[in-house]
């Protein structure tokens, strides 16, 4: 892939205390290109992930999302995070439909009244995730699964261009993860947003992923799937076997 690309480090450093997190960590994701980072539990991802979004300054290096430093993207619509773990209140008094609408709101401003391209976002979103049917369902009375889904949706609303889910399917069955994996290649190939997928699951998506980066705090591998899995890595093992492959990269 060509131009710019959507998201950039360079020697990204961090460090909590005295422990190093983060060493000299680079990478690139292009516009329209679907990538998976994943990587052992405490290798850094989601704390790599916050600095890329803007949440976390980091000791050093330089980041740059969708050409700017991550705080200075004035329209923060065009990035849709979902972080990880996020659940909704169970006693929230609002319905599916209401919950991924609140992801218009930065694109069309608070004070505006919706548009017809803001219903129609809002029902496409729906649709990608397979949740028009509970659109006005409670939020509370769904399952992780469900909400986990709507929460992508409601960042899917804002028509990003680059899409930031941080362990979207840890515990979720696997209904819920094919659902996940159809709105995601939806969101990729239909409108050409990048997508950064934080995982240790790659069966469900591996299929379709441009690109795997491995994170053991700094990147030890970057690269194509096909690369990846000449290393003798599958991409398709349990959730339990992958902590196994990745300790052997380095």
């Amino acid at each position: 892939m060509s131009g710019s690309p959507v998201l950039e480090s360079s020697r990204v450093s961090h460090s909590f205390g005295a422990n190093p997190v983060l060493v000299d960590v680079g990478l690139r994701v292009e516009r329209g290109e679907f990538c998976a980072l994943v990587g052992p539990n405490g290798s850094g991802k989601s704390t790599l992930v916050r600095i890329l979004v803007g949440l976390l300054t980091p000791d050093a290096g330089e980041v740059r999302c969708l050409g700017v430093e991550p705080a200075h993207v004035e329209d923060r619509w065009r990035i849709g995070y979902v972080p990880q773990r996020h659940a909704l209140a169970p006693a929230l008094p609002a319905t599916v439909e209401e919950v991924v609408a609140t992801g218009r709101l930065a694109k069309r401003g608070w004070w505006r009244r919706p548009t017809i391209a803001d219903r129609d976002a809002v029902h496409h979103a729906l649709e990608a995730v397979a949740l028009e049917r509970f659109a006005a369902r409670a939020v509370g009375t769904l399952s992780g699964g469900e909400q986990q889904r709507v929460l992508i949706a409601k960042a899917l609303a804002s028509e990003p261009e680059l899409l930031v889910l941080d362990e979207p399917v840890a515990g979720v069955d696997a209904a819920s993860q094919v659902e996940f994996r159809d709105s995601v290649v939806h969101e990729v190939r239909e409108h050409g947003a990048a997508v950064l997928l934080v995982t240790h699951e790659l069966g469900a998506v591996a299929a379709d992923l441009d690109h795997v980066l491995v994170l053991k705090g700094s990147i030890v591998f970057d690269g194509a799937p096909d690369d990846l899995a000449a290393r003798g890595v599958s991409l398709g093992v349990h959730v339990d076997d992958l902590p196994l492959w990745l300790e052997r990269l380095s």
